[in-house]
Protein backbone atom coordinates (compact mmCIF):
# COMPACT_ATOMS: atom_id res chain seq x y z
CA UNK A 1 0.00 0.00 0.00
CA UNK A 2 3.23 2.82 -0.25
CA UNK A 3 2.94 2.53 -3.86
CA UNK A 4 -0.92 3.82 -3.14
CA UNK A 5 0.56 6.94 -1.16
CA UNK A 6 3.70 7.47 -3.33
CA UNK A 7 1.94 7.44 -6.18
CA UNK A 8 -1.69 8.56 -6.15
CA UNK A 9 -1.85 10.45 -2.75
CA UNK A 10 1.64 11.43 -3.17
CA UNK A 11 0.97 15.55 -3.17
CA UNK A 12 -0.93 15.56 -0.17
CA UNK A 13 1.55 12.91 1.77
CA UNK A 14 4.35 15.31 0.46
CA UNK A 15 2.53 18.83 2.32
CA UNK A 16 1.30 17.14 5.45
CA UNK A 17 5.43 16.20 5.05
CA UNK A 18 6.66 19.43 4.95
CA UNK A 19 4.34 20.78 7.87
CA UNK A 20 5.30 18.06 10.35
CA UNK A 21 1.44 16.72 9.84
CA UNK A 22 2.14 13.54 8.35
CA UNK A 23 0.70 10.60 11.35
CA UNK A 24 3.70 8.73 10.87
CA UNK A 25 6.46 11.21 10.83
CA UNK A 26 9.15 11.14 13.07
CA UNK A 27 8.38 13.15 16.41
CA UNK A 28 11.58 15.51 16.26
CA UNK A 29 11.25 16.05 13.06
CA UNK A 30 7.54 16.99 13.23
CA UNK A 31 8.24 19.18 15.96
CA UNK A 32 10.30 21.28 13.67
CA UNK A 33 8.78 22.04 11.07
CA UNK A 34 5.52 22.61 12.80
CA UNK A 35 7.94 25.39 14.40
CA UNK A 36 9.31 26.94 11.54
CA UNK A 37 5.57 27.32 9.77
CA UNK A 38 4.62 28.54 12.92
CA UNK A 39 7.36 30.64 13.58
CA UNK A 40 7.23 32.14 9.95
CA UNK A 41 3.63 32.67 10.20
CA UNK A 42 4.09 34.26 13.54
CA UNK A 43 6.26 36.82 11.74
CA UNK A 44 3.91 37.95 9.44
CA UNK A 45 1.04 38.30 11.55
CA UNK A 46 3.76 40.40 14.21
CA UNK A 47 3.80 42.99 10.84
CA UNK A 48 -0.13 42.86 10.67
CA UNK A 49 -0.81 43.61 14.08
CA UNK A 50 2.11 46.75 14.12
CA UNK A 51 -0.10 47.97 11.30
CA UNK A 52 -3.40 48.03 12.81
CA UNK A 53 -1.90 49.26 16.36
CA UNK A 54 -0.33 52.12 14.03
CA UNK A 55 -4.35 52.98 11.98
CA UNK A 56 -4.99 54.34 15.47
CA UNK A 57 -9.18 54.94 16.08
CA UNK A 58 -8.84 55.48 11.78
CA UNK A 59 -11.73 52.61 11.09
CA UNK A 60 -10.61 52.60 7.45
CA UNK A 61 -7.08 51.84 7.80
CA UNK A 62 -8.15 49.16 10.16
CA UNK A 63 -10.45 47.77 7.77
CA UNK A 64 -8.36 47.79 5.06
CA UNK A 65 -5.66 45.47 7.15
CA UNK A 66 -8.48 43.47 8.55
CA UNK A 67 -9.00 40.87 5.42
CA UNK A 68 -5.19 39.67 4.82
CA UNK A 69 -5.01 39.84 8.64
CA UNK A 70 -7.87 37.04 8.86
CA UNK A 71 -6.66 34.95 6.03
CA UNK A 72 -3.34 34.15 7.91
CA UNK A 73 -5.32 33.57 11.08
CA UNK A 74 -7.47 30.89 9.21
CA UNK A 75 -4.09 29.24 7.60
CA UNK A 76 -2.99 29.02 11.59
CA UNK A 77 -6.46 27.19 12.46
CA UNK A 78 -5.88 25.44 9.65
CA UNK A 79 -2.66 23.98 11.12
CA UNK A 80 -3.19 23.74 13.96
CA UNK A 81 -6.28 21.39 13.59
CA UNK A 82 -4.16 19.52 11.82
CA UNK A 83 -1.95 18.97 14.86
CA UNK A 84 -4.77 18.92 17.51
CA UNK A 85 -6.37 16.17 15.68
CA UNK A 86 -3.50 14.44 14.89
CA UNK A 87 -5.23 10.85 16.55
CA UNK A 88 -7.95 11.02 14.54
CA UNK A 89 -6.00 11.99 11.12
CA UNK A 90 -4.06 8.82 12.28
CA UNK A 91 -7.08 6.93 12.42
CA UNK A 92 -8.61 7.96 8.84
CA UNK A 93 -5.39 7.25 7.48
CA UNK A 94 -5.31 3.97 8.51
CA UNK A 95 -8.68 3.01 7.82
CA UNK A 96 -8.03 4.57 4.23
CA UNK A 97 -5.28 1.79 4.40
CA UNK A 98 -7.21 -0.74 5.44
CA UNK A 99 -9.92 0.07 2.60
CA UNK A 100 -7.67 -1.02 0.09
CA UNK A 101 -6.76 -4.22 1.35
CA UNK A 102 -10.14 -5.32 1.80
CA UNK A 103 -10.77 -5.35 -2.07
CA UNK A 104 -12.04 -8.38 -3.37
CA UNK A 105 -11.83 -8.24 -6.80
CA UNK A 106 -9.45 -6.54 -9.64
CA UNK A 107 -12.42 -4.32 -10.74
CA UNK A 108 -13.21 -3.16 -7.74
CA UNK A 109 -8.95 -2.30 -7.55
CA UNK A 110 -10.12 -0.98 -10.67
CA UNK A 111 -12.74 1.82 -9.15
CA UNK A 112 -10.44 3.00 -6.06
CA UNK A 113 -7.60 3.45 -8.48
CA UNK A 114 -10.32 5.58 -10.65
CA UNK A 115 -10.83 7.74 -7.53
CA UNK A 116 -7.39 7.66 -5.94
CA UNK A 117 -6.13 9.48 -9.60
CA UNK A 118 -9.16 11.88 -9.35
CA UNK A 119 -7.90 12.72 -5.96
CA UNK A 120 -4.19 13.03 -6.96
CA UNK A 121 -5.65 15.55 -10.04
CA UNK A 122 -7.29 17.79 -7.61
CA UNK A 123 -4.79 17.66 -5.11
CA UNK A 124 -2.29 18.63 -8.47
CA UNK A 125 -4.76 21.59 -9.48
CA UNK A 126 -5.30 22.99 -5.83
CA UNK A 127 -1.78 22.96 -5.31
CA UNK A 128 -0.79 24.17 -8.50
CA UNK A 129 -3.27 27.13 -7.76
CA UNK A 130 -2.20 28.70 -4.72
CA UNK A 131 1.38 28.28 -5.38
CA UNK A 132 1.09 30.37 -8.37
CA UNK A 133 -1.68 32.60 -7.78
CA UNK A 134 -0.90 33.74 -4.06
CA UNK A 135 3.02 34.64 -4.51
CA UNK A 136 1.85 36.78 -7.92
CA UNK A 137 -1.02 38.47 -5.56
CA UNK A 138 2.05 39.20 -3.53
CA UNK A 139 4.28 40.51 -6.50
CA UNK A 140 1.27 42.90 -7.61
CA UNK A 141 3.00 44.91 -5.17
CA UNK A 142 5.83 45.49 -8.14
CA UNK A 143 3.39 47.12 -10.73
CA UNK A 144 4.04 51.14 -9.45
CA UNK A 145 8.00 49.78 -9.74
CA UNK A 146 7.69 48.49 -13.13
CA UNK A 147 4.91 51.45 -13.95
CA UNK A 148 7.78 54.12 -13.28
CA UNK A 149 10.51 52.60 -15.62
CA UNK A 150 7.52 51.74 -18.54
CA UNK A 151 5.79 55.06 -18.35
CA UNK A 152 7.88 57.15 -15.70
CA UNK A 153 6.29 60.67 -14.73
CA UNK A 154 8.06 63.74 -12.73
CA UNK A 155 7.81 61.80 -9.67
CA UNK A 156 7.89 58.03 -8.42
CA UNK A 157 4.55 56.74 -8.02
CA UNK A 158 3.30 55.79 -4.12
CA UNK A 159 4.67 52.10 -3.23
CA UNK A 160 2.34 49.65 -2.90
CA UNK A 161 2.77 47.02 0.01
CA UNK A 162 2.75 43.48 -0.66
CA UNK A 163 -0.12 43.53 1.97
CA UNK A 164 -0.95 45.71 5.27
CA UNK A 165 1.76 45.76 7.36
CA UNK A 166 4.20 47.66 9.19
CA UNK A 167 8.05 46.79 9.35
CA UNK A 168 9.19 48.98 12.48
CA UNK A 169 11.39 50.93 10.12
CA UNK A 170 11.09 54.47 9.53
CA UNK A 171 10.92 54.67 5.35
CA UNK A 172 9.04 51.60 3.81
CA UNK A 173 10.69 52.53 0.37
CA UNK A 174 14.22 52.06 1.34
CA UNK A 175 13.80 48.62 2.74
CA UNK A 176 10.50 47.79 0.22
CA UNK A 177 12.63 45.13 -1.65
CA UNK A 178 13.55 43.14 1.80
CA UNK A 179 10.14 43.09 3.04
CA UNK A 180 8.68 41.62 -0.52
CA UNK A 181 11.63 38.87 0.00
CA UNK A 182 10.28 38.24 3.66
CA UNK A 183 6.15 38.40 2.17
CA UNK A 184 7.09 36.25 -1.01
CA UNK A 185 8.97 33.54 1.16
CA UNK A 186 7.14 33.24 4.50
CA UNK A 187 3.87 33.00 1.78
CA UNK A 188 5.45 29.91 0.31
CA UNK A 189 6.19 28.46 3.54
CA UNK A 190 2.73 29.58 5.20
CA UNK A 191 0.60 28.48 2.11
CA UNK A 192 1.95 24.73 2.50
CA UNK A 193 -0.01 24.34 5.79
CA UNK A 194 -2.90 25.82 4.23
CA UNK A 195 -2.77 22.71 1.54
CA UNK A 196 -1.76 20.48 3.76
CA UNK A 197 -4.72 21.15 5.67
CA UNK A 198 -6.80 21.76 2.67
CA UNK A 199 -5.56 18.60 0.33
CA UNK A 200 -5.93 15.63 3.33
CA UNK A 201 -9.47 17.05 3.45
CA UNK A 202 -10.46 16.28 -0.14
CA UNK A 203 -8.54 13.63 -0.58
CA UNK A 204 -10.33 11.86 1.78
CA UNK A 205 -13.70 12.57 0.50
CA UNK A 206 -12.93 11.40 -2.79
CA UNK A 207 -11.60 7.86 -1.05
CA UNK A 208 -14.91 7.35 0.79
CA UNK A 209 -16.53 8.13 -2.36
CA UNK A 210 -14.65 5.13 -3.71
CA UNK A 211 -15.62 3.37 -1.10
CA UNK A 212 -19.10 3.95 -1.88
CA UNK A 213 -18.52 2.93 -5.10
CA UNK A 214 -16.95 -0.18 -4.03
CA UNK A 215 -20.17 -0.68 -1.83
CA UNK A 216 -22.45 -0.10 -5.01
CA UNK A 217 -20.47 -2.48 -7.22
CA UNK A 218 -20.99 -5.08 -4.65
CA UNK A 219 -24.67 -4.49 -4.40
CA UNK A 220 -24.77 -4.58 -7.82
CA UNK A 221 -23.15 -7.74 -8.38
CA UNK A 222 -24.99 -9.88 -5.83
CA UNK A 223 -27.06 -11.73 -8.38
CA UNK A 224 -24.45 -12.05 -10.94
CA UNK A 225 -23.55 -15.74 -10.11
CA UNK A 226 -24.70 -19.30 -10.41
CA UNK A 227 -25.36 -20.55 -6.92
CA UNK A 228 -27.46 -16.95 -6.29
CA UNK A 229 -29.61 -18.04 -9.27
CA UNK A 230 -29.86 -21.15 -7.90
CA UNK A 231 -31.59 -19.98 -4.76
CA UNK A 232 -28.34 -20.92 -2.62
CA UNK A 233 -29.54 -18.64 -0.02
CA UNK A 234 -26.24 -18.74 1.66
CA UNK A 235 -24.23 -17.49 -1.06
CA UNK A 236 -26.36 -14.70 -1.17
CA UNK A 237 -25.88 -13.79 2.84
CA UNK A 238 -22.44 -14.06 2.16
CA UNK A 239 -22.23 -11.87 -1.12
CA UNK A 240 -25.18 -8.83 0.59
CA UNK A 241 -22.38 -9.27 3.93
CA UNK A 242 -19.69 -8.00 1.88
CA UNK A 243 -21.92 -5.10 0.41
CA UNK A 244 -22.69 -4.18 3.82
CA UNK A 245 -19.97 -4.35 5.13
CA UNK A 246 -17.82 -2.18 2.50
CA UNK A 247 -20.80 0.10 2.89
CA UNK A 248 -20.57 0.20 6.50
CA UNK A 249 -17.08 1.50 6.45
CA UNK A 250 -17.75 4.05 3.92
CA UNK A 251 -20.51 5.06 6.31
CA UNK A 252 -18.08 4.89 9.46
CA UNK A 253 -15.29 6.92 6.97
CA UNK A 254 -16.98 9.39 6.23
CA UNK A 255 -18.60 9.93 10.30
CA UNK A 256 -15.47 10.43 11.47
CA UNK A 257 -14.23 12.95 8.55
CA UNK A 258 -17.14 15.04 9.92
CA UNK A 259 -16.58 14.82 13.31
CA UNK A 260 -12.63 15.46 12.67
CA UNK A 261 -13.30 18.46 11.00
CA UNK A 262 -16.04 20.03 11.60
CA UNK A 263 -15.22 22.47 14.23
CA UNK A 264 -12.63 23.74 13.06
CA UNK A 265 -14.24 24.32 9.35
CA UNK A 266 -16.86 26.36 11.25
CA UNK A 267 -14.35 28.61 12.57
CA UNK A 268 -13.04 28.87 9.52
CA UNK A 269 -16.05 29.74 7.40
CA UNK A 270 -17.18 31.99 9.89
CA UNK A 271 -13.62 33.98 9.61
CA UNK A 272 -13.88 33.74 5.80
CA UNK A 273 -17.28 35.72 5.62
CA UNK A 274 -16.00 38.65 7.83
CA UNK A 275 -13.08 38.79 5.50
CA UNK A 276 -15.03 38.58 2.23
CA UNK A 277 -17.30 40.99 3.84
CA UNK A 278 -14.84 43.46 4.85
CA UNK A 279 -12.93 43.26 1.28
CA UNK A 280 -16.44 43.92 -0.10
CA UNK A 281 -16.92 47.25 1.66
CA UNK A 282 -13.67 48.16 0.93
CA UNK A 283 -14.17 47.38 -2.58
CA UNK A 284 -17.13 49.45 -2.63
CA UNK A 285 -15.46 52.54 -1.39
CA UNK A 286 -12.40 52.32 -3.54
CA UNK A 287 -14.16 51.55 -6.99
CA UNK A 288 -12.33 54.25 -8.41
CA UNK A 289 -8.90 53.13 -7.29
CA UNK A 290 -8.53 50.20 -10.05
CA UNK A 291 -5.13 48.77 -8.85
CA UNK A 292 -6.53 48.27 -4.68
CA UNK A 293 -9.94 47.30 -6.99
CA UNK A 294 -8.14 44.59 -8.52
CA UNK A 295 -6.39 42.80 -5.27
CA UNK A 296 -9.66 43.14 -3.65
CA UNK A 297 -11.21 41.07 -6.95
CA UNK A 298 -8.79 38.45 -6.85
CA UNK A 299 -8.64 37.75 -2.70
CA UNK A 300 -12.49 37.55 -3.13
CA UNK A 301 -11.80 35.00 -6.25
CA UNK A 302 -9.46 33.23 -3.88
CA UNK A 303 -12.11 32.66 -1.41
CA UNK A 304 -14.78 31.39 -3.53
CA UNK A 305 -12.47 29.64 -4.86
CA UNK A 306 -11.41 27.63 -1.87
CA UNK A 307 -15.30 27.60 -0.55
CA UNK A 308 -16.11 25.99 -4.07
CA UNK A 309 -13.86 23.23 -3.75
CA UNK A 310 -14.72 21.99 -0.69
CA UNK A 311 -18.40 22.59 -1.78
CA UNK A 312 -17.96 20.37 -4.66
CA UNK A 313 -16.01 18.15 -2.81
CA UNK A 314 -19.48 18.11 -0.13
CA UNK A 315 -21.52 17.76 -3.07
CA UNK A 316 -20.28 14.50 -4.36
CA UNK A 317 -20.02 12.97 -1.12
CA UNK A 318 -23.74 14.02 -0.57
CA UNK A 319 -24.47 12.18 -3.76
CA UNK A 320 -22.48 8.86 -3.71
CA UNK A 321 -24.28 8.21 -0.64
CA UNK A 322 -27.67 9.02 -2.01
CA UNK A 323 -26.36 7.11 -5.18
CA UNK A 324 -26.49 3.71 -2.25
CA UNK A 325 -29.91 3.36 -2.65
CA UNK A 326 -30.10 3.49 -6.97
CA UNK A 327 -27.53 0.87 -6.82
CA UNK A 328 -29.17 -1.37 -4.54
CA UNK A 329 -32.67 -1.13 -6.16
CA UNK A 330 -30.76 -2.65 -9.29
CA UNK A 331 -29.26 -5.34 -7.94
CA UNK A 332 -31.58 -7.90 -8.68
CA UNK A 333 -33.05 -8.18 -5.54
CA UNK A 334 -36.46 -9.94 -6.97
CA UNK A 335 -34.26 -12.67 -7.76
CA UNK A 336 -33.46 -13.05 -4.47
CA UNK A 337 -34.94 -15.37 -1.44
CA UNK A 338 -37.84 -12.97 0.67
CA UNK A 339 -35.31 -13.37 3.89
CA UNK A 340 -32.32 -11.67 1.78
CA UNK A 341 -34.49 -8.94 0.49
CA UNK A 342 -35.10 -8.15 4.05
CA UNK A 343 -31.88 -7.84 4.60
CA UNK A 344 -31.07 -5.49 1.41
CA UNK A 345 -34.31 -3.79 2.40
CA UNK A 346 -32.51 -2.11 5.76
CA UNK A 347 -29.59 -0.57 4.18
CA UNK A 348 -31.86 1.16 1.07
CA UNK A 349 -33.73 3.13 4.10
CA UNK A 350 -29.95 3.85 5.75
CA UNK A 351 -28.68 5.02 2.17
CA UNK A 352 -31.63 7.62 1.83
CA UNK A 353 -30.14 9.69 4.56
CA UNK A 354 -26.92 11.46 2.83
CA UNK A 355 -23.70 11.37 4.46
CA UNK A 356 -22.47 15.10 5.08
CA UNK A 357 -19.37 17.34 4.88
CA UNK A 358 -20.20 20.17 7.07
CA UNK A 359 -18.70 23.79 9.03
CA UNK A 360 -20.15 23.04 12.68
CA UNK A 361 -23.77 21.32 10.74
CA UNK A 362 -24.75 24.96 10.15
CA UNK A 363 -23.57 25.11 6.63
CA UNK A 364 -23.29 22.18 4.71
CA UNK A 365 -20.79 21.74 1.87
CA UNK A 366 -22.21 21.50 -1.35
CA UNK A 367 -23.03 23.51 -4.12
CA UNK A 368 -26.63 24.29 -3.07
CA UNK A 369 -24.90 26.10 -0.58
CA UNK A 370 -22.10 27.69 -2.41
CA UNK A 371 -24.61 29.11 -5.08
CA UNK A 372 -26.76 30.94 -1.66
CA UNK A 373 -22.82 32.58 -0.66
CA UNK A 374 -22.50 33.76 -4.99
CA UNK A 375 -25.81 34.68 -4.43
CA UNK A 376 -25.35 36.94 -0.96
CA UNK A 377 -22.05 37.73 -2.09
CA UNK A 378 -23.01 39.42 -4.92
CA UNK A 379 -25.89 41.35 -3.49
CA UNK A 380 -24.33 42.58 -0.72
CA UNK A 381 -21.38 44.03 -3.12
CA UNK A 382 -24.60 45.72 -5.23
CA UNK A 383 -26.06 47.52 -2.43
CA UNK A 384 -23.04 48.74 -1.02
CA UNK A 385 -21.67 49.98 -4.76
CA UNK A 386 -24.98 51.68 -4.66
CA UNK A 387 -23.97 53.83 -1.81
CA UNK A 388 -21.02 55.27 -3.74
Amino acid sequence: MEFVWNYYYSITKRMLLLVGQWPYQKRKERLFRMILVTMTELSVIVTQVGRLIQCGKNARCVLIGIPTFLMYIVIMVKLFTCQFYNNKIKHLTDQLYSDWTNLKSSEEYEIMKTYAAKARLISLIYVSYYYICCPLFVLFSLVPKILDIALPLNESRPILMPHECHYFVSDDREYFYYILFHVVISIIIIITGLLAHDCMILTYIEHVCGIFAVAGYRFEKVAHNTDVENNNIKIYNQKIALSVRAHWRALQFAELLENTFSVALVIQMFIVIVAMSVTFVQMAVQLENIVETTRYIAFVVGQLIHIFCFSLQGQKLIDHSLQMHDKIYKCAWYKMPVKSQRLVINIMRRSMQPNILSAGRIYIFSLKSFMTVLQSSMSYFTVLASFQ
